[in-house]
């Protein structure tokens, strides 16, 4: 008989590349409106702060969703209900290519949100159906690594895309929008024959391996507790002040990196490229970083160090001159953001669960996600305000500060298990 490391390992191939095809489509779907901003805001009439509104307002209709959202995830199981978000995000990604000015735009922005919630935080709940606490970071950052890739691999394509103009009456940005919906609702059906609920109806698992995995589990899950215990527990509110300064830089970031980079100089295809060397740095140093948190059993630090980097690497190209200095803090920022945000991850699935689990993690992610609201727009109101991005990026790198100052004064706190849970055990790896 498989051990239990073996087993897990075995889950891990069977379900981790697949989490990741999915999760490309869905941040590619979300952040490539960054690369057609260089030519769609021209066409129909965005200013920067407008872009920014608009860019950021899809983060409000994932706000007010995403809780409602993986309660129903934590229902009717993964299978039907990402099914469900994947047809329907693609669908609306699709229909972007069909804005014609700021109200449309924004409009069509809100629902993708709408359509897009529950995903992330109901994998991040789908993995705790599958992974022990002491791996837990590992397997985050294999999924998460789609973030980077998404871009590593979306922003060479869709600078190639936008030099599509003019082909069959469209605009390039029309055709990024159109290309990149695409893959998601084939996808969609693809969840249908391909991701089980839970161990329990994995085909390719023995009953044994089945039995392994779930008693595992069983012992290694923190206390199980209600909704209501989850909302009244300070640290979940602290989490969600937390992410809102990682999702503030990611964002902010990532919306509009390809305008930064477009602005020295280089032309649409090049751009691509370029952006593409920041996610790549990040997806080595993500890996690395929660490879390393694993080995040791620790959290905080891991995520209070590579935020302060990233907060580092944003205020370096506010204040640096050249393109190759900027680019290369850029870089810095980039491997920072993802890395804090593969190990801050682990902190709210370790002393959550049962109900608490599904509501609470989307909690921390849908308020945490207003900062993808947030980010977008400061970037563009102090860029139309100053004329340039170094206040933008000081602002973004406040976040990350302040993410960094909450998570080490809360740490103490997060090995006390959660109020109104029942008496089990908990593991939870901090300093």
């Amino acid at each position: 008989m498989r051990t239990a490391d073996e087993v897990f390992a075995k889950a891990a191939w069977r379900l981790i590349p697949f989490l990741q095809v999915l999760y490309v489509t869905n941040f590619l779907d979300r952040v490539n409106v960054g690369f057609a901003a260089l030519s769609m805001n021209r066409d129909i009439g965005l200013s920067p702060e407008i872009y920014g509104f608009g860019a950021g307002i899809f983060f409000i209709g994932y706000f007010l969703c995403e809780v409602p959202s993986n309660l129903v995830f934590a229902r009717v199981g993964a299978r039907v209900w990402v099914f469900r978000i994947m047809l329907s995000w693609g669908i609306v990604s699709a229909a972007m290519a069909f804005a014609r000015g700021p109200v449309s735009f924004a409009v069509l922005r809100f629902l993708l949100g709408v359509c897009e919630a529950g995903f992330f935080p109901g994998v991040m709940l789908y993995l705790t159906y599958w992974f022990p606490q002491s791996s837990r970071a590992r397997f985050n950052a294999l999924f998460l690594a789609a973030i980077p890739i998404s871009s590593v691999l979306g922003s060479p394509v869709s600078g190639a895309i936008l030099s599509m103009n003019g082909i069959a009456g469209l605009h390039g940005w029309q055709w990024l929008f159109l290309i990149e919906g695409l893959p998601s609702c084939m996808l969609g059906f693809a969840v249908l024959s391909f991701l089980p609920d839970g161990p329990q109806n994995a085909r390719w698992l023995t009953s044994e391996e089945k039995e392994l995995v779930i008693g595992t589990l069983a012992r290694d899950a923190p206390p199980h507790g209600n909704f209501r215990a989850a909302l009244g527990d300070p640290r979940l509110w602290l989490l969600a002040l937390g992410d809102f300064g990682i999702v503030l830089g990611t964002y902010g970031l990532v919306l509009w990196l390809p305008q930064i980079v477009s602005g020295m100089g280089y032309s649409n295809v090049t751009t691509g490229f370029i952006v593409a060397l920041p996610y790549a740095a990040a997806l080595v140093a993500m890996l690395a970083i929660a490879r390393s948190s694993d080995a040791r059993g620790e959290r905080v630090w891991h995520t209070v160090l590579a935020a302060l980097a990233a907060a580092a690497g944003l205020v370096a190209a506010a204040v640096l001159h050249g393109d190759v200095a900027r680019i290369l803090a850029l870089t810095l920022a980039a491997a920072g953001i993802y890395s804090a945000l593969t190990t801050f991850w682990t902190l709210p699935q370790s002393f959550l669960g049962g109900t608490a689990a599904a509501a609470g993690i989307a909690l921390v992610n849908s308020i945490g996600n207003l900062g993808g609201f947030a980010g977008p727009y400061l970037m563009g109101w102090l860029k139309q305000t100053s004329g340039g991005y170094g206040l933008g990026l000081a602002a973004l790198a406040s976040g990350l500060t302040g993410t960094a100052v909450l998570v080490l004064a809360m740490s103490r706190a997060l090995t006390v298990p959660l109020a109104g849970g029942d008496t089990r055990p908990e593991r939870l790896e901090t300093p």
